[in-house]
């Protein structure tokens, strides 16, 4: 398995904290193949932390998390990085 934490930086200040919860959910419940999803809004960045058996470096999870920024936040100069990926059984 493989937990992958993604950031993005530069979000609007006025809509991070609401894109979250959003983002969050819509992982919920449309994306069944990505495990224990949290994304918070803190100091201008959202954090996506997911859990998956597919992705060791991260990529799918990245374009997924950049089609949800895209459809919760819109169009912004924001930079999409990858922080980790860790191992685990």
């Amino acid at each position: 398995m493989y937990r992958i934490t993604l950031e993005c930086h530069d979000v609007p200040p006025a809509e991070g904290e609401e894109a979250a919860r959003d983002i969050t959910e819509a992982f919920r419940l449309n994306y069944p193949h990505e495990n224990n999803v949290v994304c918070t809004f803190v100091d201008g960045k959202l954090r996506l932390i997911a859990e998956n058996d597919h992705d060791p470096d991260g990529l799918n999870l990245m374009d997924e998390f950049s089609d949800n920024i895209t459809a919760y936040v819109g169009a912004f100069d924001g930079d999409l990085k990858l922080v980790s990926v860790e191992t685990f059984d």
